[in-house]
């Protein structure tokens, strides 16, 4: 939820400052871009230094730097970011938040912020429960800021009660819930296969393909950075997953791929099969390792399980479901054949012959036919570029 987010983090004259250390580097290790913000109270708590080695940017406490004159600017900070945090956010600041005060570079940062708030305060009990503070809340709820509610526990008085800040993990749980609410996918259920399928000829040999399975990879990620429940049945692939969310299946042949594929897929609100599955497997597997005997080898074979005419034949109303075809001649007749005869919502469409297209690259070239058969053709992309129009598409469909 946070991979290449912009989150401007406030941090408060609080003793649960020293819980912001933990805090930023969850953070970090979720992907987001950091910038620390400390007000000068909070200085006198954990030190400017830590949180800047931490977050990899400086930390700004003032609106300008007295050496050399740089100003701080607090409305491009507050535009730059995407998701401002103030934790821990004491009652003063509340106060100041709710009533529109600004003396110090964190409230102007808030003041300029176009973007969603969170706020977590941290305070002793009895200022927790002070009319005055709950107004504020109140307030600033009203004004869409969000609360992180404190928790209940040993407090810095010796007290025992609510008002403790909510622990690193608990903040980035609650934080990845609220954005996932936000995104176009969420909750949606989404199988992906990726990768190529390895039919066993003997124990060390098999029949393959070349397919990296960098193209399902990267449709996983782009699916599950949208929100949605992401199953990805792999093939055999060196590649991983960049978001952590994506639920991941390991196959080798088509018979296991199309096991946890009809397993999966009547649960799924949409299905996107790019994996290059074999279209035949030998009749008879070797148990032991063939040797290398006469001048020519015959091996006999048959069609395996076609996984994507399965899935089509199973697909009810408001599923979607998406094939990928890669030609070398006839491309597009090709396609639209097995667009119509496999029951596709649309297919994707790409030739080897296009330079940068196909197995192995960190480019594609597709065209999009969907089932009115109208095409829509894309210039050479990087796969992230290309999985992003492929699900936009997918959003289309399912919002229709």
């Amino acid at each position: 939820m946070f991979q290449g987010k912009n989150i401007v983090l406030g941090i408060c004259g609080s003793i649960a400052a020293y819980k912001s250390a933990s805090f930023v580097r969850l953070l970090i290790k979720s992907g987001a871009n950091v910038q620390v913000i400390m007000t000068p109270d909070a200085t006198n708590f954990i030190t400017p230094l830590t949180l800047s080695t931490l977050s990899k940017n400086p930390v700004f406490v003032d609106y300008f730097i007295p050496e050399t004159g740089e100003w701080n600017n607090h409305v491009d900070l507050g535009l730059w970011a995407d998701l401002i945090i103030i934790a821990p956010a004491t009652a003063n600041t509340l106060s100041k938040m709710a009533n529109g005060l600004c003396d110090n570079l964190l409230l102007a940062v808030y003041l300029s912020a176009k973007c969603p708030v969170y706020f977590a305060p941290a305070m002793d009990l009895d200022m927790w429960k002070h009319t005055a503070t709950q107004e504020n809340i109140l307030k600033l709820q009203s004004f869409e800021n969000i609360l992180i509610s404190p928790g209940n526990g040993e407090l810095a008085s010796g007290l025992y009660g609510e008002g403790r800040m909510a622990e690193p993990e608990e903040m980035i749980d609650f934080l990845s819930a609220e954005l996932k609410k936000k995104l176009p996918l969420a909750d949606q259920k989404v199988l992906v296969t990726a990768g190529p399928t390895y039919e066993a000829i003997d124990p060390v040999r098999f029949i393959g393909n070349h397919s990296s399975g960098k193209m399902g990879f990267a449709i996983a990620d782009e699916l599950a950075s949208l929100g949605a429940d992401v199953t990805l049945v792999a093939g055999p692939s060196a590649q991983v997953s960049k978001q952590q969310t994506v639920k991941r299946i390991d196959v080798t042949s088509t018979a296991e791929m199309l096991e946890a594929c009809v397993s999966h897929f009547k649960n799924s609100k949409a299905c996107i099969m790019s994996a290059a599955v074999a279209d035949y497997t030998p009749v008879t597997v070797a148990q032991q390792k063939i040797k290398k005997q006469n001048s020519s080898f015959t091996i006999e074979v048959k069609k395996t399980t076609d996984i994507l005419s399965e899935l089509g034949a199973q697909k009810t109303a408001g599923q979607v479901l998406v094939g990928f075809a890669l030609e070398t001649n006839d491309e597009e007749k090709n396609a639209i054949e097995k667009l119509q005869k496999k029951n596709l919502d649309f297919i994707v469409l790409n030739s080897l012959n296009d330079k940068g297209a196909g197995f192995k690259s960190d480019t594609n070239k597709v065209t999009i036919i969907d089932k009115s058969h109208k095409k829509t053709v894309y210039e050479l992309k990087s796969k992230e570029e290309v999985a992003r129009d492929i699900c936009q598409k997918v959003i289309e469909l399912i919002k229709e």
